[in-house]
């Protein structure tokens, strides 16, 4: 049942409102002034503000005002007798869902609660997800090896320059990139991730750059590429070291003049993209054999992050386990499982060669197989190697 406060001077048009909304099954509550509306919505939770504009003590518009700095504010609908289309468009302004003169015609009223509620409602939900998208790109660890990789991302992230990042398979050079996207000026714009091992090499030009229709036999129609996809965002280059040598030509342009061509086409699209890119390969060793541009190689290394293996960091294989505990947790809806001082010492010691994601994969094994708590003995007998 979503909670409704009503602010007005007029004791007439509170009870008219409220005999209103109770008979739509709305929780209502009421306050005199704009001074004890304010205290109400300081204090208590509401969905939606019906609020009048002209009030003694404080009006209409400095509680909206005060109310949209709190974290939980309410979505405000503003109601006046006295309205114009100034006050109107400052309301507006200041993050009022609607404006609505007195007397309220019904129809109007009820359809402008409804439209409100399913805003507050939708941005409820955004920031659930995006809460639940920061944990799940959360770098857990406090060992040396892992607080240098954070303290790089607090130096380089807001700054423009390209990082080429570097580590085993499984260490979360994919969360890096998120990290040093979100800490950036370009947070609000798009994150777009290719993997070009994945993409046979024959596509990955087209997936890069895009096509026009016709450009070959299964091109039916005009396609943009990531790099218009992630306009004004980044762009993460995963497994770059798996690119073919003719796609590299073309980053290398991109990267230089910022202009790409799509497959098929010699027009210049201009593209603001800030390229991060991730190899697990050696890419000095790749320029000798002939398989990487050194031209690109040093256009991406302006910054270079070297993810740590797990081995390299086994002090934080506490934190990385009760972190995965508690993911899965969520994920099940069960309750969350312990895990012995023993078995956690004994999972220091194994090589991890899949690093944090096979550490994950053996996490959620031990919780489906093992014990309420997790035993020396689970470890054994479900993550010995």
């Amino acid at each position: 049942m979503s909670k409704i406060l009503i602010i007005d001077d007029e004791k007439v048009i509170r009870a008219t409102l409220r005999e209103i909304l109770e008979y739509e099954k709305f929780e209502v509550s009421e306050a005199s002034d704009g001074e004890e509306g304010l205290k109400k919505i300081q204090s208590e939770d509401f969905d939606l503000v019906l609020c009048d504009v002209k009030m003694p003590k404080m009006d209409g518009i400095e509680v909206l005002s005060h109310a949209k700095d709190l974290d939980k504010a309410p979505q405000f609908i503003m109601i006046s007798a006295h309205g114009s289309i100034e006050t109107a468009v400052e309301a507006t302004k200041k993050g009022a869902f609607d404006f609505i003169p007195k007397p309220p015609d019904l129809n109007r009223l009820l359809l402008t609660v409804r439209n409100a509620l399913d805003k507050k409602n939708l941005v409820t939900e955004t920031k659930v997800l995006k809460k639940k998208l920061s944990k799940k790109f959360d770098m857990v660890g406090e060992s040396p090896a892992i607080v240098q990789v954070k303290e790089t991302i607090e130096k380089v992230a807001p700054t423009e320059a390209r990082v080429l990042i570097t580590g085993p398979n499984g260490t979360g050079k994919e969360l890096v990139a998120h990290w040093l996207h979100q800490k950036s000026s370009r947070a609000k714009e798009p994150f777009v991730a290719v993997n070009c091992a994945a993409i046979p090499s024959e596509l990955i030009e087209s997936e890069l750059f895009g096509h026009e229709k016709g450009a070959f036999t299964s091109a039916h129609k005009q396609r943009a590429g990531k790099f218009e996809q992630a306009q004004g965002g980044t762009l993460f280059l995963d497994e770059i070291g798996d690119m073919s040598l003719s796609a590299q030509s073309k980053v290398l342009r991109a990267l230089q003049e910022n202009l790409i061509n799509r497959v098929g086409s010699d027009k210049d699209i201009k593209v603001d993209v800030r390229v991060l890119a991730a190899t697990n390969k050696d890419l000095k060793k790749e320029i000798e054999e002939g398989n990487f541009r050194e031209d690109l190689y040093h256009r991406l290394s302006v910054i270079v992050v070297q993810v740590p293996a797990l081995k390299d960091r086994v002090d934080d294989i506490p934190l990385l386990v009760d972190k995965f505990l508690n993911d899965i947790a969520q994920e099940s809806g069960d309750a969350k499982r312990k895990i012995s001082k023993e078995a956690l010492e004994k999972l220091k010691t194994y090589p991890w060669t899949g690093n944090i994601r096979e550490l994950r994969n053996v996490v959620e094994r031990l919780v489906i197989l093992g014990e309420d708590t997790i035993s020396l003995e689970d470890i054994k007998k479900y993550a010995d190697y």
